[in-house]
């Protein structure tokens, strides 16, 4: 039996759905269906009649047509996001998942670039989305590290991404690396330790000065006088881990705990423990920064570490972006950039009290 012209197999017209058809279905007019889906300002329209043709929207699979609403408004719907390394690492992956799922919640479309942190590649590929009219930028970086703004990217609405600048008017957004390294050492000082060791970076970046900040400040509170002796820098991977914790585990007097610039460092001092005979956390408590899952979930015992809130710094530089982009405050007045977002302290098994 043949079926009717212009249906699907399953007798549906196969015909995209239009405006008319989500009237229709919702029970009010066209009109009102295009003020709600190109959210009109100013439009009075109930919240139940809003519900109502959403859900009549999605029932039917309407997607607006993007162009005929780009020339209306004079904008694109396209965001781009130009990054060193973020888009081809899984590391800080949860940042462009961020970044996209709010995106698509404003109905953007988020376009990503990744240069390896060559000035030219940065400098071609943002005049290549210009060119295609993206709306705005995230200038985004593997790690929180002061930056300058491209010269492509100036001319148009821009939200650093976990980086700063000296432009106190640009919105960024980072970490709080202060505040990070207080809840882990606050983890090893709430379960009894005084004496506690810091293995950090020996880069002169943002967060080696944000972490001594706060190693400091936590040992202030406790009442515990600062002691050079306990802090030790290397390269943040696991080798330097391995060399600054073997010299301080080698000690008559070692520290009862470790806090580490990373993960990847503290992989490096589970690694010195381990060739002195020392058991995690029995005999040593070790706190990471960065929540690397693959190694603070592979590690044994599993990392009590400090999460990087990648996904929350990719939702908030694009509310940032869509709020340039519309017109509004960024944030609320008295805040200065960059913004810092808390760092979560993610317990596992690597803390207990001193032996």
């Amino acid at each position: 039996m043949s079926r009717p012209e212009g249906t699907d197999p399953q007798g549906r017209s196969a015909k995209p759905p239009g405006i008319k058809d989500v009237a229709r279905l919702a029970g009010v007019s066209a009109a009102t269906v295009s003020q709600v889906l190109n959210e009109v300002p100013g439009s009075r329209i109930s919240v139940e009649t809003r519900q109502r043709i959403h859900r009549a929207a999605a029932d039917l699979g309407y997607v607006p047509n993007r162009l005929a609403r780009g020339m209306r408004t004079g904008r694109s719907g396209m965001l781009g996001l130009i990054s060193d390394t973020i888009a081809t690492t899984p590391f800080a992956g949860s940042i462009v998942v961020g970044a996209q799922d709010t995106a698509l919640k404003h109905g953007c479309t988020l376009v990503l670039v990744s240069t390896d942190g060559d000035p030219t590649v940065e400098q071609e590929s943002a005049n290549a989305l210009l060119r295609h009219q993206v709306d705005g930028f995230l200038y985004a970086t593997m790690f929180h590290r002061r930056v300058d703004l491209p010269p492509a990217l100036e001319r148009v609405p821009t939200v650093l991404l976990d980086a700063a600048s000296d432009r106190a008017e640009l919105p960024s957004v980072v970490p709080d690396e202060v505040g990070g390294a207080e809840a882990a050492v606050g983890e090893l000082l709430a379960h009894g330790h005084r004496r506690i060791g810091f293995l950090t970076n020996q880069d002169d970046v943002p967060a080696t000065h944000g972490r001594l900040e706060g190693y400091r400040n936590s040992l202030t509170r406790a009442g515990i006088d600062f002691d050079p002796g306990l802090v030790l820098d290397d390269e943040s991977v696991t080798a330097g881990g391995y060399r600054t914790a073997r010299q301080m585990l080698d000690r008559e007097d070692r520290p009862t705990a470790l806090f580490c610039y990373n993960d990847r460092m503290a992989m490096g001092a589970y690694r010195a423990a381990a060739e002195l005979g020392l058991r995690i956390p029995e005999d040593l408590s070790v706190v990471g920064f960065d929540n690397q899952l693959l190694l603070a979930e592979g590690l044994y015992p599993e990392l009590t570490t400090v999460a990087l809130p990648h996904y929350e710094m990719g939702a908030w530089a694009v509310e940032a972006l869509i709020a340039l982009l519309d017109g509004r405050p960024v944030a609320d007045d008295g805040v200065t950039f960059p913004v810092a977002l808390p760092c979560p302290l993610v317990r596992r098994s690597s803390v207990a009290a001193p032996s």
